[in-house]
């Protein structure tokens, strides 16, 4: 599994850019009777979030009005819902999304593993400032209140961004050489079972980059000849085992585990849509090109055949479109 540090978007800045006459069109595709769905999906759906939102500052500007607001007013269901998501600035969309899973009855711990497992220290300061700003809460307050134990320390751990803005748990180190001071923590891993392996793990974790932790990970497999998320596997159980897995394959193929979330989206009874929206839209600005490959190799059907079989009308239209790139 090699690691990809620069991901491949399906989405990438449109060039040329005129944020004037994409606002333009808009208004000319919710005025009147009927709404052209068709120009809001080529328009949106070829944009990064940052045009759109740039967009959405021209309109109001130009109409005096409020885009979000109008697309609401005009669309509805899921088409609505995916549109909604896509012009939501992505730390806030992606700390809604924490809140969502948080909130209500019982606590969506994948998500919360989707989302803080695999974010890089600056996404990690941003999404906290805007769920600080949203919620009028901590963070790492809610994080600790609807969880607990072992994965409660995980995730508030990854929650608090570590001060060297360039160690993030997922952010591509651009040092050249490593420098591992790891050899004890992997000898203490070997050596430790559940309550010595926690705080070691987190030590490992928490303040090394992406490339440090895949040589973390490979050194661990030299040693001991399996890989660590076995040893997980065996020694934990429920939502910190998943936490540590993910990030153990987040770590070694990132797009793999895009891949099989997305999977898990659109797979067996009823769509989960609320995944695949969170997904589509969030990776197709990273990697969805390198998500739709590895999708390829591992199920041998595409990204876009499933979403075919799987949704419909508009909202079908604008994944496809999203995702195609």
């Amino acid at each position: 599994s090699g690691l990809i540090l620069q991901g491949r978007p399906s989405v990438v800045p449109a060039h040329p850019f005129d944020p004037e006459r994409d606002a333009e069109i808009l208004r000319k595709a919710m005025k009147g009777f009927g709404t052209d769905e068709k120009a809001i999906i080529s328009v949106l759906a070829a944009r990064t979030n940052a045009q759109r939102q740039e967009i959405a500052t021209r309109f109001k500007t130009l109409y005096g009005k409020d885009l979000i607001k109008d697309l609401k007013s005009e669309l509805s269901g899921k088409f609505e819902d995916l549109i909604i998501a896509m012009m939501t600035p992505t730390p806030l969309f992606l700390a809604r999304e924490l809140h969502h899973a948080m909130d209500g009855i019982g606590t969506n711990e994948e998500t919360l593993v989707e989302i803080l497992c695999t974010a890089s220290n600056a996404d990690i300061h941003a999404i906290r400032h805007a769920y600080e700003r949203e919620y009028n809460s901590s963070l790492e307050r809610d994080l600790a209140g609807e969880t607990s134990g072992n994965f409660k320390r995980l995730l508030v751990s990854i929650s608090q961004p570590t001060p060297h803005s360039n160690m993030g748990l997922t952010h591509p180190s651009s040092q050249g050489h490593i420098h591992l001071n790891s050899r004890a923590d992997i000898l203490h891993l070997i050596t430790s079972h559940t309550n010595n392996m926690v705080p070691i793990l987190h030590r490992v974790i928490k303040p090394r980059s992406y490339p440090q932790l895949a040589e973390v990970f490979s050194q661990y497999y030299t040693l001991t000849g399996h890989e660590l998320d076995e040893a997980i596997g065996r020694e934990f159980s429920g939502d910190i085992k998943e936490g540590l897995i993910a990030i153990f394959k987040v770590v070694l193929n990132k797009p793999g585990y895009f891949a099989q979330q997305l999977r898990g989206s659109v797979e067996g009874m009823g769509t989960h849509d609320r995944a695949l929206i969170r997904i589509v839209t969030w990776r197709s600005e990273i990697d969805m090109l390198d998500i739709k490959k590895v999708y390829g190799e591992m199920f041998h059907t595409s990204v876009e055949a499933d979403i075919e079989n799987d949704c419909s009308g508009d909202y079908k239209k604008c994944l496809l479109a999203l995702v195609r790139g």
